[in-house]
This record gives C-alpha cells, sequence and structure tokens, in this order.
C-alpha cells in the first residue's frame, strides 16, 4: 500500500477514555453499488461518539474508526450512482450505527444517505448539521408530525440537537419552549424559541402545561416527569433508552404517544434540511472545530457537557 492508496483516520484499539485516539493510515475507501467515496472535508463530533469510544455499544468491534456526519466532495461514484458525481460537494449521516467511519480523510457510504451541500455554507457548517438535525427532524416531522400552532417543548435546547430542533420546530410554525441554563438563554431565544425554562432554578413541571410534543433528549427522571406536562393525545420523543410498566400505564390511560427515536440515515430528509439551510431557516451553531489529529482534545472537551450547539473536526 503506497501512501497515495492510504489516508490519515482517527483509531482506537481498545475502549476508553479520549486518549485511547491516536492518528493511523488505513486504506482508502472503496464505491461499492450505490455507494459515494467522499473526500472528507469537515466531520461533525457527537455524544454518541464519545459514549460509542468508552464502551462496546452497538459497534462492539475493534479496531474502530467512529465519526458519521460527514461534509466533503465526490471522489468516486460506484455502479448505479446518479445522484452525484465526482466534484460534487455533499453533507450527510453515515448510516447509523453500522456505517460509522467518517474521522478519516474518505469516507464511503450509501449515495443516498447523503444531499447536495447548501451553496453559502462551508463544510464546518454542513458537517455540524446531519446527525443532530435528522435527529430533530425525524422525531418533530416524521414521528410527532407537529403542525403549525402547536406547542413543543424542547429539553437541552441549547445542545447540538436541541439548538436545531427548536429551529425545525419554528420552521413547521410552532410554539416552542425550551429548557436551558440560565447563561444560554438569550442563545435560545436567538434561534426562535418562545419561552425559555432555567432547568437548574425552575421546575419545568410548574412552568409548562398542554404541550402537544416534547423532545426529550436526556430520559431519566426528566423523561417521566415530561408525560406530566404533555396534554391528553400528546406526544413524547425520547432519545435515549428509558421507561418502565408504570409509564406506560400512565401513557397509556391519558392516550399519550410515548416513541424512543434511533437516527436513520435519509436523503429525502437531508434534502429538507440542506432547503431550510437555503431558505435562511436553520443554522448550526459551531462551539469548536479541531483539526483531524485533536479529536481527543474535541473528545474531551464535549463529554464536559457544558457545550453550546456542535464541536467538528477539520480534515484539510
Amino acid at each position: 500500500m503506497t501512501k497515495n492508496e492510504s489516508m490519515r483516520a482517527i483509531s482506537q484499539n481498545v475502549y476508553g477514555g479520549p486518549e485511547v485516539l491516536e492518528e493511523v493510515r488505513l486504506p482508502r475507501p472503496v464505491a461499492g453499488p450505490s455507494q459515494i467515496v467522499v473526500a472528507v472535508r469537515a466531520a461533525g463530533v457527537n455524544p454518541t461518539d464519545w459514549k460509542h469510544r468508552g464502551q462496546a455499544m452497538f459497534l462492539d468491534r475493534l479496531p474502530l474508526v467512529l465519526g458519521w456526519d460527514v461534509s466533503g466532495v465526490v471522489e468516486s461514484v460506484g455502479f448505479g450512482v446518479t445522484l452525484f458525481k465526482p466534484g460534487d460537494e455533499v453533507f450527510g449521516m453515515l448510516p447509523y450505527p453500522y456505517g460509522v467511519g467518517s474521522h478519516a480523510e474518505f469516507a464511503v457510504g450509501p449515495a443516498r444517505a447523503f444531499a447536495h451541500k447548501p451553496e453559502g455554507v462551508d463544510h464546518v457548517q454542513a458537517a455540524a448539521l446531519p446527525l443532530a438535525a435528522l435527529t430533530a427532524r425525524q422525531a418533530l416531522v416524521d414521528t410527532a408530525d407537529v403542525r403549525p400552532g402547536q406547542r413543543v417543548l424542547i429539553h437541552a435546547a441549547a445542545g447540538g440537537v436541541g439548538h436545531l430542533a427548536v429551529q425545525i420546530a419554528k420552521s413547521l410554525g410552532a410554539y416552542v419552549i425550551g429548557t436551558a441554563s440560565a447563561a444560554k438563554h438569550d442563545f435560545v431565544r436567538g434561534l426562535g424559541a418562545d419561552e425559555v425554562i432555567d432547568y437548574r432554578t425552575v421546575d419545568f413541571g410548574d412552568a409548562v402545561s398542554d404541550v402537544d410534543m416534547v423532545l426529550d433528549p436526556l430520559s431519566g427522571e426528566t423523561r417521566a416527569r415530561s408525560l406530566d406536562v404533555l396534554r391528553p393525545g400528546g406526544t413524547l420523543v425520547s432519545l435515549l433508552p428509558g421507561g418502565d410498566p408504570a409509564e406506560a400505564a400512565k401513557a397509556a390511560a391519558r392516550e399519550i404517544r410515548v416513541e424512543n427515536l434511533l437516527v436513520e440515515a435519509d436523503h429525502a430528509g437531508m434534502t429538507a434540511i440542506a432547503g431550510l439551510v437555503r431558505a435562511g431557516e436553520l443554522r448550526a451553531h459551531v462551539e469548536a472545530a479541531f483539526p483531524l489529529a485533536e479529536a481527543a482534545k474535541a473528545h474531551a472537551l464535549g463529554e464536559t457537557g457544558r457545550t453550546t450547539g456542535k464541536l467538528v473536526l477539520v480534515v484539510s
């Protein structure tokens, strides 16, 4: 294998803290039928990355190259691909969870996991969107079918999924209530939220009622208490496992729909997200961008739980 046939990637041979991540050289991927190879310009970092780095979850295999978010330039296309040609700028999410591998100079995935990158945003901005924006859209649109005028409560509204969910919910015409620490209230209001609740000083159960949909990326006590603020017939979408028979009975008694969402790769969803970006209705906030070689620093920062918006790795 020559240097021209290899690529830089961030890999791990064991599970553990950020220090297990190291830069290595690996063979470049090859596009199979219906696939494209993307020369990665930037790749998002999400909580699921550091969770999978720390322990065997869906990806019970080592060595492991993490990363699902990608923005870059099409390097090659496999047989049957008609959507893209080499040189096209694209962004998307590699199929979650098993299609992982964007924290590298090249990534391969189904052509229909991608969409054309919106004009007017750079690759860092674009790479911050796919997984989190798809999660928010699949919760709000595909699962809850949020309509104009409905009341939506978004927990962790300044977070990676939350800050994009606020914007998407507003684009749907919803009345949006977000929870965030007091220091982030101006940021969340700037996204379009109609109300913001300081979860550290206010019990959201006392401040909110009669909402049509709750988006919960936290689970645990937040998930359980969210049932109380939903109107009969409302929808709770949780991004983490949870629930018990008592919760199910309580939800059933009030005809509340409770769903656990696992994000899926989605060409139509990515195309819709690109449309919102072009229309000026959706923009990712990038807290920090790191060179690919400093992936461990990005993980360490993300694990503090204090970041606003998204973290991104830049591939030169």
